[in-house]
């Protein structure tokens, strides 16, 4: 280890030598005081080096950290660039994501109202078995009962009743049962109605209609043609008595034979002759004698009005105006027309006929089944 030189003393009369004597006070000898003074240098000078070397490490670390930080600062500068190349990239991909999205939510919105539809229209198209079974069920009871209280057609209701029960038949539904039931009492209060025969008596009337031309009138009535006799004698046959008796004469007759058959063929002709000039009738209507051509003509024309108006009035169910018009016909048939005729007898015999014919009948109607099958298709299913 070095020593320490001493240190100069101060050339006497100096002011470091008058202070330093003046600090060492009296009685203090000059050695001791370089020696102090000695380390106090000592001590200032490792003072100095050592604030030297913590400044110089100070500015050395100092200077590292603003490296680092500049480092660091131009490196979050590179990422801050790239992070706004990424962010700028990322919102053009939102950009289009969005876009996208919107698209494809119009899409499904297209797709959803489409589905919709069709789903609408599956469940229009995909009824059950059993809702066509009660669709078909009540066409034909709703048709057959506006047949039958327009028309009357018992027939064609029951023959309807009868098709609907044999569809829900078909179907082999056991909660049919109740509906069938209902179907099966209308047909039987169908049944129990007794007979009307409304097409017979216009099929009737009809026929009436054409015979009313052919019918003869008391102003032209004729008698029956009376059969003429040969102007020549009949030849005289024998009696089957002469056969017997074994009296037969051939050859040509005598001649009292030919006067009987003279005088017979003459009275024949003579009254003949009187019937064609003398007639006898009883007519009731003696104005029924009088009728012209033209109101002959009028009288066939009102007959057939009335006889076609009675037609249309059983087919229209109104039973009083076809009692009305029946009663009139007979009326004007036994009063202008020959009642001894066989076309007028044969004709008032087919008019009372259709006059004793039930033609009223109180018809039920099919409500009860139209209501139950109507509940039955409205009812909740499980």
């Amino acid at each position: 280890m070095e020593t320490a030189s001493p240190i100069p003393a101060p050339p006497p009369g100096s002011a470091a030598s008058s202070d330093l004597s003046t600090l060492q006070g009296p009685g203090v000898s000059a050695a001791p005081r370089s020696r102090s003074s000695q380390w106090i240098a000592l001590a200032a000078l490792f003072l100095g080096l050592l604030s030297c070397a913590l400044w110089w490490f100070n500015h050395a670390r100092l200077a590292s950290t603003e490296r680092e930080l500049a480092r660091r600062i131009q490196g979050s500068d590179v990422i801050g660039s790239e992070s706004r190349v990424l962010a700028k990239q990322a919102q053009e991909q939102v950009n289009s994501m969005q876009a996208r999205l919107g698209l494809v939510e119009s899409k499904l919105a297209d797709s959803q109202s489409e589905q919709a539809s069709l789903e609408q229209l599956y469940s229009d198209l995909s009824r059950t078995r059993d809702d066509w079974v009660l669709a078909e069920v009540e066409q034909i009871i709703s048709v057959a009962s506006q047949q039958l209280q327009l028309a009357g057609n018992v027939q064609g209701a029951i023959f309807a009743l009868q098709d609907a029960d044999d569809d829900l038949a078909r179907a082999d539904r056991p909660q049919f049962i109740p509906l069938r039931r209902v179907i099966a009492r209308d047909l039987d209060r169908l049944r129990a109605l007794p007979p009307v025969d409304l097409a017979g008596n216009a099929l009737r009337i009809d026929s009436l209609v054409s015979m009313v031309d052919t019918l003869p009138l008391w102003s032209d009535a004729k008698s029956a043609p009376t059969p003429r006799l040969d102007s020549q004698p009949v030849e005289r046959r024998p009696k089957p008595d002469a056969y017997r008796q074994g009296r037969i004469q051939v050859g040509p007759p005598s001649w009292w034979e030919r006067i009987q058959d003279t005088w017979r063929y003459g009275t024949a002709q003579a009254w003949q002759e009187f019937q064609q000039l003398v007639r006898v009738r009883e007519v009731d209507q003696p104005d029924a004698l009088l009728l012209t051509p033209a109101q002959s003509y009028f009288v066939r024309e009102n007959l057939k009005l009335r006889l076609l108006n009675a037609r249309l009035a059983l087919l229209g169910r109104q039973e009083a105006i076809y009692r009305s018009d029946l009663l009139h016909a007979e009326e004007m048939l036994q009063k202008y027309f020959d009642t001894h005729a066989r076309q007028t007898v044969t004709a008032l015999a087919v008019l009372r006929q259709v006059e004793t014919s039930n033609t009223v009948v109180e018809l039920p109607t099919l409500s009860d089944s139209l209501t139950a099958v109507r509940n039955f298709k409205t009812r909740p299913r499980h």
